[in-house]
């Protein structure tokens, strides 16, 4: 089967090492090394960072300069062109889905028809389908208010809610596309989307219940806290944000009172993900490339399309849905682009500097001798992602430079397994968030916790959700 983002991510075939293999492996981690003091000590941002690293690694393995940044341009360019446009479709449509108040929709609905016993299990239904389409920090920044809401109620521990709400909303930061980090491994390895994202879904759902609702049962016995009155529950003006006497769920102004409903809510959200998941199943079952069918969805299956198409029906279905007049519309997708700058300027960093790695040979090199080691392929990218999403505190940066560490050695494998390595990496990029991760402060301050007690919550969270990722990811590897 064809990758549905073939060609997308230039220059990813085997080259010849341009030095000997000691110069290129110091040379790699001269990079990563600098890439990790400017981010962690320095406190320069990413963008810079990878730089400075991308020039470290080929001017150390012996490239001239102008090599060094021909092939930077080129992979900052390729990324660019192909993640970065998925990244701002898919921060259009986020902003569509909470501005139109189809989030608060999702969440009343699901969360109102759940039992006290059920909340926990609801709220990581909840953080699941909000993480679906939206990013990380925009996701906690709605929940939140609803999070208090749930724990103030129904008498649960904050920890308790809340830890399964993250679960979901990181789970499906680092396993499903159209997220920064999985969007751009798939492109780094060359990995089928549709295939990646069913495979996905399939590590999301078991991990997010291990690492949610039951491990969230344990951490709201060892961190006991008072529910924050930072919201109180309420639309930040005082008013009805419901209109029938309780705040809106997610605290936020939207443009009206009216919401989309839930039925028309879902399907938006679920829309660009049928349609990937589709073409990946069409692809499979029909052989002939000339079948109409198979036509139709090679185009409306390609991720940009996908994307693109949700939001012009979200303007319709969320937009409309709200009655949000044009003006509303317009400006809601304005708005969306300015926050997600930053995060394509860094994963299109993240392209070029993968794309020094492999001009240097670095990736026919490990290819080599983790052939001649007999490594598990899928337990290395783990690792890998692992130690740079520690030294970094930044899961994008562990995903783009783990899986361009990983390119030689997927060569050859087949389109189910590229896509389990690309699973490993996400995984493991999702590893005990601590100190240098913005993503821990974030929650340390919503929950309103210690740094103590927010590592025995929300750090071990995120390294449950990563074992127990990488644990269904190898239980995968096995059929796929």
């Amino acid at each position: 089967m064809t990758s549905t983002l073939t060609h997308l991510a230039a220059g990813t075939e085997l080259v010849e090492p341009v030095a000997g293999g000691a110069q290129l492996v110091l040379a790699a981690l001269a990079g990563i090394a600098l890439i990790v003091v400017l981010i962690t000590i320095v406190k320069l941002h990413p963008f810079l960072a990878l730089i400075f690293g991308a020039l470290t690694v080929g001017m150390a393995a012996g490239e001239n300069i102008s090599d060094v940044l021909a092939s930077f341009s080129s992979g900052f360019g390729s990324t660019a062109a192909s993640v970065g446009i998925l990244i701002a479709l898919g921060a259009m449509f986020a902003k569509l889905l909470a501005d139109s108040g189809g989030a608060d929709e999702i969440v009343d609905t699901i969360v109102g028809h759940a039992s006290p016993r059920m909340l926990p299990w609801a709220m990581a239904l909840v953080g699941a389908i909000i993480g679906l389409p939206m990013f990380f920090e925009i996701g906690l920044v709605l929940l939140m208010p609803v999070i208090y809401l749930v724990a103030r109620r129904s008498q649960l521990s904050l920890i308790t809610v809340g830890i399964p709400a993250l679960a979901g909303l990181s789970a499906m930061h680092g396993f499903v596309p159209p997220h920064p980090g999985p969007v751009a491994a798939i492109s780094l390895l060359n990995a089928d989307l549709g295939v990646t994202l069913a495979l996905g879904v399939l590590v999301a759902i078991p991990t997010i219940v291990v690492a949610g609702p039951l491990f969230g049962k344990l951490a709201g016995r060892w961190v006991v806290l008072e529910v924050p009155d930072r919201f109180d529950a309420a639309d930040p003006t005082g008013g009805d944000s419901n209109g029938d006497g309780t705040a809106g769920a997610t605290g936020t102004v939207t443009a009206t009172k009216t919401r989309p409903s839930f039925g028309l809510t879902m399907f938006s959200v679920l829309l660009p993900v049928a349609l990937m998941m589709g073409k990946a199943l069409v692809d499979i079952l029909v052989d002939d490339k000339s079948h109409l069918l198979r036509q139709t969805f090679d185009i409306l299956g390609q991720p940009l399309m996908a994307l693109l198409i949700a939001v012009v029906v979200g303007m319709f279905t969320l937009g409309g849905g709200a009655k949000m007049s044009r003006d509303e519309i317009v400006k809601t997708i304005e708005s969306s682009l300015p926050p997600v700058a930053g995060i394509i300027l860094i994963v299109a960093a993240g392209g070029g500097f993968k794309q020094v790695l492999v001009d240097t040979g670095i990736g026919t090199l490990l290819a080599e001798w983790a052939k001649g080691a007999n490594l598990s392929v899928v337990l290395l990218a783990w690792v890998l992602a692992v130690l740079i999403r520690l030294a970094t505190g930044s899961a994008t940066v562990a995903t783009i430079t783990a899986s361009s560490l990983m390119l030689g050695l997927v060569e050859g494998m087949s389109t189910g397994q590229v896509s389990l390595v690309v699973l490993a990496v996400g995984a493991g990029s999702l590893f005990f968030s601590h100190v240098n991760d913005a993503g821990f402060w974030l929650v340390k301050e919503y929950f309103g916790m210690t740094v103590g007690q927010t590592i025995k919550s929300w750090s071990l969270m995120e390294t449950v959700l990563s074992v127990s990722g990488l644990v269904f990811v190898l239980l995968l590897g096995l059929v796929v």
